[in-house]
């Protein structure tokens, strides 16, 4: 399942050439991936409580085309599960006419708090403590 999260570029976010400054497009990745997870009943307090905490391991941007002030996009974010202590996110930043600026993709996993390691399964921990893994594609 794919989820979706609505962001306008905002001025102060712009860079010297007038369109979205590089790091942005991570802020934006970042805030889709928190709104699925805080959709899907994850919210920071509940990983903290349970434990767990997501972090990224390597991130990849594809810019397409430009955004500049103003500008509506929305970002989907989607899980992708392959077995291990790994999984992959795939996101998709698109302009309101649906033309794509820019694909992230991010690889993460699951830190257990406090031994410091990954979580051997990260996607059966997480459908444990959510009532919608659908929107995790679990």
């Amino acid at each position: 399942m794919t989820f979706t999260v609505p962001v306008v570029v905002r001025g102060y976010e712009l860079d010297t050439q007038g369109h979205l400054n590089q790091a942005v497009y991570l802020n934006y990745a970042e805030h889709a991936r928190w709104e699925l997870l805080r959709a899907a009943g994850l919210g920071q307090d509940k990983l903290i409580a349970s434990g767990v905490g997501p972090v990224v391991l390597e991130t990849t941007i594809k810019y397409r085309s430009e955004l500049r002030g103003g500008d509506e996009v929305t970002v989907s974010c989607e899980f992708e599960w392959s077995g291990g202590k790994v999984f992959r996110i795939r996101q998709e930043i698109r302009k309101a006419d649906g033309s794509l600026a820019a694909e992230v993709t991010a690889v993460g996993g699951l830190l257990d708090l406090a031994e410091r390691k990954l979580v051997p399964n990260p996607g059966e921990r997480w459908g444990s403590l959510t009532d919608k893994p659908d929107l995790l594609g679990l």
